[in-house]
């Protein structure tokens, strides 16, 4: 499967998708966490990471990249925290509906790299103190950022070394991957 500018998306890739989707979910104590990445050629948007709500049937799904908050982030590069979906004219009910999990709120921001949105971190239903807080858009805001970068990273680092590994992480990225765990958790325990 490709990525943005044409890069696969690996084993190691989706590796580091699904623990950024996990730890998401797990910061905002959330039904569900997604990553979303741009086919720039189909303009769609396309689930490569889900943890909780849609888990095991979401991956691989598309939909048209000006559809919904998160075409709305891709298109603005801006995060989005709505607290109550009902009043919100840029969410698409039809479309949470087909996935088969409709959210009452939610926190989205854009992966950026450079200048270019490339994807979409989406936090469904976080818990009521995160949906409410504005720092939390900043929290979600900050860590998409470093989720953009070490994808950017592993998947740069696997095309140059040319290693295909099906055994995950080497030794090198799985202790820069602890590193970034532990600075994360160092950051969240100094902002709660």
């Amino acid at each position: 499967m490709a990525a943005p500018g044409g890069l696969a998306v690996d084993s190691l890739s989706r590796e580091l998708l699904q623990s950024v989707v996990d730890v998401a979910r797990a910061i905002f104590g959330a039904q569900a966490s997604s990553v979303f990445l741009l086919d720039v050629e189909a303009y769609e948007l396309v689930f490569h990471a889900v943890s909780g709500q849609g888990q095991r049937t979401l991956l691989g799904q598309r939909f048209p990249a000006g559809s919904g908050i998160a075409g709305w982030v891709v298109a603005t590069g801006e995060p989005m925290l709505v607290d109550d979906l009902t009043h919100s004219a840029a969410f698409d009910r039809a479309l949470a509906e087909s996935t088969g999990y409709v959210p009452q709120s939610l926190l989205a921001a854009p992966l950026i790299q450079g200048d270019r949105v490339f994807g979409v971190l989406e936090v469904l239903d976080p818990s009521p103190r995160s949906r409410s807080n504005l720092e939390s858009v900043d929290l979600l805001a900050l860590f998409a950022r470093q989720a953009a970068a070490a994808l950017r990273i592993v998947i740069e680092r696997h095309q140059l070394d040319g290693v295909r590994t099906s055994g995950g992480l080497d030794p090198d990225d799985r202790a820069s991957a602890r590193q970034l765990m532990y600075s994360l958790q160092r950051l969240l325990d100094t902002s709660v």
